[in-house]
Parts: structure tokens; C-alpha cells; sequence
């Protein structure tokens, strides 16, 4: 018996860890709250992982993202958490994929069949095109929507994203599904109000603002999304 898996096995049963062994699931966006949720996914026994990133990893990401360490400085993150799955579990299929999702490069992620997608992306625009991509191939996704500028892990729920408010985030996303006529999508979102940062870093290109973001609120988002994603592929055995 596999002992990497063993404590695993004992809560979901064999013929659960089989499903994941064979399971592919693609996560875009590897930042705070992308990086827990390959980890959780690594960790519970998913075969095959595609790592979806464009950026590398800076100082101000070692204080909440996973694959960011002095020793990973300057490198794509993509790479460096592809080498930390591996790490953890060497029979993995790993795919780092160090490039930005959006309309001009969607082909290479159609080709592709998903059996489920976590939704880390930042960019409003990039978020929605993948959300209505891969409805529109019948891939099930799931979207983490804003954990910046929050405190409270406590209140972080995953719900049908018709059930959300406060979320300014939330607000934007709901009014531009139903524009592209998606009423129903599944997301991870917060009620909490989001405190005001002092502005201590300039934007990139196309930002109005950099949001703040503490250790503790993307890496409960992270693993909350990771450990919906195992259960819904072992649901899905079930459901067979």
C-alpha cells in the first residue's frame, strides 16, 4: 500500500484514491490562494496537476504564497510549485505552465479535457473569459473571488455565487455572468467588509490599487478550495 496516501485512504476508501490517482485538474492562478489549493490537491492524491501562471515569484509574495521562498526568488511560480508537488509526491504528472490566461491564449487550454478547474486569477476580464470558456465545454470550475484586504478566515464560504453580497468583487462577476447569460457559478467568497490599506506599493499596468493580503485568509481559501474540488471528484464516483 501506498503510504503517502495511507491516512487519506482511511477517511475516503480505495476505490476514492484510485478516482483522484487518475483525476486532472487545472488551476489557474498560483498566487495566496492558488498555491494552498494545489497543495490540498497534491497532498489528497490527485494524479495529474496543470500549474497555470504567468509571473515569478517577488519578495512581497513570501509573506502569504506557498511556493515563494529566498530560494525560489526570480523564478516562474508555475516551476516552483511544480517542484514542490513533485516533492511531495514523485508519481505526480506535473505541468507548469508559465504563461497568462486570457482570450489570446484560450485555445491551449480547450484542447484539453479538465475533470475540474480552480479559478485563481486576479484580472477581472481574464476570470470571466475562462468562467464562460469552460461552462461552455462542460467543465466544472470553481472561482475563488476576493480574499485581499480581509481578516477573517471564519467567514469564508463556498456557495452558488447568486447567494453572495457585500463582495465588491462578487458584485462585478454576478452583473458580467448574467450579461453573458451564466446566472448559476460556484465561488468562494467572504461577507466580511474590506478594511482600507494604507497604499504602500504601486499598481502594475492596468490596476487601480494593490490590495493588502495577510498569511492566514488566501491559505484557508486555498485549502477550502482544494479539499471542495477532492470531495466533488469522489462525489462524482458516487454519482456514476
Amino acid at each position: 500500500m501506498d503510504t503517502i496516501f495511507l491516512r487519506n485512504r482511511m477517511l475516503l476508501g480505495a476505490e476514492a484514491m484510485e478516482t483522484l490517482r487518475r483525476s486532472h485538474v487545472a488551476v489557474f492562478g498560483l498566487g495566496g490562494v492558488g498555491s494552498y489549493a494545489v497543495e490540498a490537491l497534491a497532498r489528497s492524491g490527485v494524479g495529474r496537476l496543470t500549474l497555470i501562471d504567468h509571473d515569478t515569484v517577488g519578495e512581497s509574495n513570501l509573506n502569504r504564497q506557498l511556493g515563494a521562498l529566498h530560494s525560489t526568488l526570480g523564478q516562474p511560480k508555475a516551476e516552483a510549485l511544480r517542484a514542490r508537488v513533485l516533492d511531495i509526491n514523485p508519481a505526480i504528472q506535473a505541468e507548469a505552465v508559465v504563461c497568462r490566461y486570457d482570450r489570446d491564449h484560450r485555445e491551449r487550454f480547450t484542447e484539453t479535457r479538465y475533470d475540474y478547474v480552480v479559478d485563481a486569477i486576479d484580472l477581472v476580464t481574464c476570470k470571466l473569459d475562462l468562467i464562460q470558456t469552460m461552462k461552455g465545454l462542460e467543465t466544472p470550475i470553481v472561482s475563488a473571488l476576493g480574499t485581499g484586504n480581509k481578516l477573517k478566515p471564519e467567514l469564508l464560504a463556498i456557495t452558488d455565487i447568486t447567494k453572495t453580497n457585500t463582495c465588491p468583487l462578487a458584485r462585478v462577476i454576478r452583473k458580467e455572468l448574467r450579461y453573458r447569460g451564466i446566472v448559476h457559478h460556484t465561488v468562494l467568497w467572504s461577507p466580511e467588509e474590506p478594511v482600507v490599506p494604507e497604499p504602500l506599493e504601486a499598481p502594475p499596468e492596468g490596476r487601480r490599487s494593490v490590495p493588502a493580503s495577510i498569511p492566514w485568509v488566501p491559505a484557508c481559501a486555498g485549502l477550502m478550495l482544494g479539499g471542495y474540488v477532492v470531495r466533488a471528484l469522489i462525489q462524482r464516483m458516487d454519482n456514476r
